[in-house]
Protein backbone atom coordinates (compact mmCIF):
# COMPACT_ATOMS: atom_id res chain seq x y z
CA UNK A 1 0.00 0.00 0.00
CA UNK A 2 1.24 3.61 -1.18
CA UNK A 3 1.95 5.60 1.63
CA UNK A 4 3.17 9.19 2.11
CA UNK A 5 5.03 11.51 4.49
CA UNK A 6 2.63 14.53 5.45
CA UNK A 7 1.89 17.69 7.69
CA UNK A 8 -1.43 18.03 8.85
CA UNK A 9 -1.30 21.56 10.45
CA UNK A 10 -3.92 22.04 13.20
CA UNK A 11 -5.50 25.92 14.78
CA UNK A 12 -8.05 25.32 17.82
CA UNK A 13 -10.35 28.35 18.23
CA UNK A 14 -12.31 26.25 20.80
CA UNK A 15 -10.66 24.64 23.79
CA UNK A 16 -13.79 22.21 24.76
CA UNK A 17 -12.23 20.08 21.13
CA UNK A 18 -8.92 20.25 22.68
CA UNK A 19 -9.67 16.72 24.79
CA UNK A 20 -11.56 14.87 21.80
CA UNK A 21 -8.93 16.06 19.61
CA UNK A 22 -6.10 14.60 21.31
CA UNK A 23 -7.92 11.39 21.55
CA UNK A 24 -8.21 11.35 18.20
CA UNK A 25 -4.11 11.74 17.91
CA UNK A 26 -3.88 9.15 20.33
CA UNK A 27 -5.86 6.47 18.04
CA UNK A 28 -3.56 7.59 15.46
CA UNK A 29 -0.47 7.72 17.51
CA UNK A 30 1.19 4.47 15.42
CA UNK A 31 1.53 6.62 11.95
CA UNK A 32 2.93 10.05 14.13
CA UNK A 33 6.63 11.00 13.80
CA UNK A 34 5.95 14.41 15.73
CA UNK A 35 4.27 16.58 16.91
CA UNK A 36 4.67 20.66 17.86
CA UNK A 37 2.25 23.23 19.63
CA UNK A 38 2.21 26.99 19.75
CA UNK A 39 -0.33 28.12 22.19
CA UNK A 40 -1.37 31.86 20.49
CA UNK A 41 -3.01 33.52 23.86
CA UNK A 42 -3.53 37.15 22.56
CA UNK A 43 -5.56 35.05 19.78
CA UNK A 44 -7.28 32.42 22.16
CA UNK A 45 -6.24 29.50 20.02
CA UNK A 46 -3.89 26.78 19.60
CA UNK A 47 -1.97 26.47 16.51
CA UNK A 48 -0.56 22.23 15.87
CA UNK A 49 1.52 20.38 13.64
CA UNK A 50 1.61 16.86 13.18
CA UNK A 51 3.98 14.69 11.15
CA UNK A 52 2.54 11.56 10.07
CA UNK A 53 4.02 8.76 7.55
CA UNK A 54 0.88 6.46 6.58
CA UNK A 55 -1.19 5.70 4.17
CA UNK A 56 -3.33 8.19 2.09
CA UNK A 57 -6.58 6.99 2.96
CA UNK A 58 -5.37 7.25 6.91
CA UNK A 59 -4.16 10.71 6.56
CA UNK A 60 -7.35 11.63 5.05
CA UNK A 61 -9.55 9.91 7.68
CA UNK A 62 -7.53 11.67 10.81
CA UNK A 63 -7.23 14.79 9.00
CA UNK A 64 -11.36 14.95 8.38
CA UNK A 65 -11.98 13.77 11.65
CA UNK A 66 -9.89 16.60 13.55
CA UNK A 67 -11.56 19.13 11.15
CA UNK A 68 -15.18 18.24 11.84
CA UNK A 69 -14.87 19.02 15.55
CA UNK A 70 -16.64 22.11 16.37
CA UNK A 71 -13.50 25.03 16.45
CA UNK A 72 -10.65 22.84 14.99
CA UNK A 73 -9.69 23.61 11.18
CA UNK A 74 -7.14 21.67 9.43
CA UNK A 75 -4.98 21.58 6.00
CA UNK A 76 -2.94 18.94 5.03
CA UNK A 77 0.22 19.10 2.49
CA UNK A 78 1.65 16.12 1.57
CA UNK A 79 5.62 14.92 0.39
CA UNK A 80 5.86 14.82 -3.06
CA UNK A 81 7.86 11.38 -2.71
CA UNK A 82 5.48 8.51 -2.57
CA UNK A 83 6.49 5.14 -1.04
CA UNK A 84 5.10 1.38 -1.22
CA UNK A 85 5.45 -0.73 1.52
Amino acid sequence: MEERVALIGIVVEKYDSAERMNQILHEYGEYIIGRMGIPYKEKSMNIISVAVDAPMDIISTLSGKLGMLDGVSTKTIYAKSKREK
